[in-house]
């Protein structure tokens, strides 16, 4: 399927659409505890990225030209890209910063192949939030990662310097 017949699909009941290498991806909403952790990871970069762009949840995003519209838990964009981005379609490449959080229905392979994607196409920081464990691994375009733990900080570079205590997202 390309993105064209994608954006032509009605929005499903209880969900919405995926497109993963041309395929359809049906995508459930978040839990009440998936949806906090990302309006908490939300309300703490807004403060950080006033001026500089913008953050969302379930922002959507084309990382290659043809055959994938994804959507991030929490996504930053900055303003020099929103410019440029045409407003009648998905946003191309991958957000500045990609934050997923872990569900139950994501599988490592998925989760290894998001993250290379992102990588690839833009992503300056991609953080991967595990609820169960509460940890986060934030990886970089140099295929460096760090898992930080509670009781840690993590050093923030996107949208803007400063520090996110882990156990802030775990609240």
């Amino acid at each position: 399927m390309t993105v064209e017949q994608y954006s032509a699909l009605p929005e499903p009941v209880g969900g919405r659409y995926e497109l993963h290498h041309g395929e359809l991806v049906f995508v459930t909403r978040p839990k009440l505890g998936h949806a906090e952790i990302q309006n908490r990871l939300a309300d703490f970069l807004r403060g950080l990225a006033s001026g500089r762009g913008v953050v969302w949840t379930e922002f959507a995003f084309r990382p290659l030209p043809e055959y994938e519209v994804w959507a991030a838990d929490v996504a930053f964009v900055s303003n020099d890209r929103l410019a440029a981005a045409s407003r009648k379609d998905y946003l191309r490449g991958a957000p500045e910063l990609v934050i997923e959080v872990l569900s139950p229905s994501n599988s490592a392979t998925e989760m290894v192949e998001r993250e290379a994607l992102c990588m690839e196409n833009g992503c300056l920081q991609f953080w991967l939030v595990d609820p169960k464990r509460k940890t986060v691994k934030v990886s970089t375009p140099d295929r460096r990662s760090i898992t930080y733990i509670e009781g840690e900080k993590i050093p923030l570079t996107v949208p803007a310097p400063g520090e996110l205590a882990v156990a802030e997202i775990f609240v």
